[in-house]
């Protein structure tokens, strides 16, 4: 590492299950800037094996217990203070990443000079925008503007005394970690501060709708999930992301049709909503700088998502009502059923 920093100052967790390439990629990227810790989510791929010859310390949850991020990476965590007490940082990444040379060296600087900063997070840059309109979304999804920010994604550095003192990740989560432990250091008078420096090159490995279409319900899922925890916080988080779900996916649709007959058709100018709002967020886009095609892109698709991401809260509410705890919900093994051959 370069500048003032020990290697022993900084720990790395990363996170996988069945990564492949990708892990022995984002653990090459790792290698020289600090102790790695490898937490496996019952990887069948050989990803243990080989994150122990990468060099990294590994940690195989166990299986008897469901699988969440949020777990893997406290255990992550736990793990590095069992080798070094006297962290300073803590790097968080999943294995479909690629840290940048100079990332670590950065976020420390960030970290050690503003003392009120307990995370730092940069520019997150899709490996291959172009492979599908889901990995162009992602790339899309990334872009965020610098400065003091509410909540990071997966991806970021930590100060390793405010999340210890935290508790870590809500391990009963099965997604959003991150932004309810930002919710909690924010409510703690902590700041999060992105900057405008390349972090790490994601691999978002999205070809498929149905992929998309079950992301998105994990992401309904966490917002009911997440905004259910919190519903005493006089901030109410999340609520208005729940509403609005409800609002495009349900009450709008239902309202429009339901009163069709007795408006004699005149209810469904209600539909309208929709491209208006269409509009709306693509010029929105175009404000924060994407060209047209990308900005109607982004738009149509994060209308599309109020669907699945209502049907995920409904999955939450199901599950709650009966007693059951939803288990991960994963998008990259997602596989869509073939079309019914047709009968000669």
């Amino acid at each position: 590492m370069q500048g003032p920093f020990l290697q022993s100052e900084v720990g790395i967790v990363v996170i996988g299950r069945n990564e492949g390439q990708r892990l022995n990629k984002c653990l090459t990227s790792a290698k020289g800037s600090g102790m790695v810790v490898y937490v496996d989510s019952g990887s069948e791929d050989g990803s243990t094996h080989s994150a122990r010859r990468a060099g990294a310390v590994v940690v195989e949850l166990d299986t008897s217990k469901p699988f969440t991020a949020a777990r893997a990476r406290n255990a992550g965590f736990h793990a590095l203070l069992r080798q070094d007490q006297h962290l300073d940082f803590v790097q968080f990444v999943d294995a479909d990443c690629e840290l940048m040379p100079n990332w670590i060296h950065t976020a420390c600087s960030h970290l050690a000079a503003t003392p009120e900063t307990a995370i730092v997070c940069g520019t997150l840059l899709e490996r291959s925008p172009d492979t599908s309109i889901y990995n162009r979304l992602c790339a899309l999804e990334w872009r965020s503007l610098p400065g003091d920010t509410d909540a990071c994604g997966g991806i970021f550095m930590i100060k390793r005394e405010v999340f210890e003192t935290l508790g870590g990740f809500n391990e009963s989560l099965i997604a959003g970690e991150e932004p309810e432990l930002c919710h909690r250091l924010r409510a703690d008078g902590w700041k999060i501060l992105r900057v405008d420096e390349p972090m790490a090159n994601h691999d978002a490995a999205i070809t498929r709708f149905c992929q998309w279409w079950k992301r998105a319900v994990r992401e309904g899922h966490s917002y009911a999930e997440r905004a259910r925890l919190h519903r005493e916080s006089p901030e109410r988080p999340w609520r208005r992301e729940v509403r609005r779900n409800w609002f495009w996916a349900l009450f709008l649709p239902v309202a429009a049709v339901a009163a069709a007959w007795p408006t004699n058709g005149v209810s469904l100018a209600l539909l309208a909503l929709y491209p208006i709002w269409l509009w709306k967020i693509s010029l929105q886009r175009r404000r924060f700088g994407d060209l047209s095609g990308d900005a109607w892109l982004y738009a149509v698709f994060c209308m599309l998502a109020k669907f699945p991401s209502f049907i995920g809260q409904m999955i939450f509410w199901w599950r709650r009502l009966r007693g059951r705890r939803t288990t991960l919900i994963e998008y990259k093994t997602a596989t869509c059923k073939p079309p019914r051959q047709r009968r000669r």
